[in-house]
């Protein structure tokens, strides 16, 4: 494990503290620096740009498992670093389950987020109209809501073994877009027993809450083992 400890004495205790320095297979600076907050002192977060892999990370799978492994394969792979991976999802109940693997490329594969907010804003009120219309016209139809869920696999490589760490945050989709922080869906995204968007909370408070958070903070543990 490439890990450095630094021994020091604090009030006659011996203390032992843990620098460890991690590649996180990622070209998004809000994962990035979210991630670093979260696993907090410790770590040193390192870039695959900064490693001179300028590519994109291959993400064919049809899980988000799947795809957070083959990213922290390739990486492995290119470098023989410990690194760490991670998929992440938004499922929505009304849309079947959809983005889900296609969160990112949902509007395309530009990554746009406006555009991925707004097909998913206008696919949601396009479910919602035919279902009440279906009820007029005598179909039984389940009544729309607007519950949805984060999903977050992620891949943990040390010394070549693998480590797995999910996390989920429940909630439901707004009807617009609020809030100027975060990321990728933030904007739209009301995490259960909160009536703020993930994007007006601040990523204080998100960072506590979130599914990548759950995720990464089961891996800080298991690593600070």
């Amino acid at each position: 494990m490439q890990s450095y400890k630094n021994i020091h004495y604090l009030c006659g205790r011996l203390v032992i503290s843990i620098f460890m320095k991690l590649v996180f297979a990622t070209g998004n600076p809000g994962k990035i620096r979210e991630a670093a907050e979260i696993l907090g002192e410790g770590f040193e977060l390192v870039t695959p740009a900064s490693l001179g892999i300028k590519e994109d990370l291959p993400e064919t799978g049809n899980t988000l498992r799947a795809n957070s492994m083959q990213k922290a394969d390739y990486i492995y792979k290119k470098t023989g670093l410990n690194c760490f991976a991670d998929d992440s999802g938004l499922e929505v109940d009304i849309l079947g389950g959809a983005p889900g693997v296609e969160t990112a490329r949902y509007a395309g594969p530009q990554r746009d987020a406006d555009a991925n907010m707004d097909k998913l804003l206008e696919e949601m009120a396009r479910r919602e109209k035919e279902a009440a219309m279906a009820r007029t016209n005598g179909i039984t139809t389940a009544n729309a809501n607007r519950k949805a869920r984060f999903r977050t696999s992620v891949t943990l490589i040390i010394n070549g073994e693998h480590h797995f760490f999910d996390g989920v945050m429940e909630g439901h989709i707004g009807l617009d877009k609020k809030g100027n922080g975060g990321f990728g869906y933030d904007p739209i995204f009301i995490p259960e027993g909160y009536s703020q968007t993930n994007a007006q909370l601040g990523e204080q408070v998100k960072n506590t809450i979130s599914h990548r958070a759950k995720a990464l903070k089961a891996m800080a543990e298991y690593l600070r083992k």
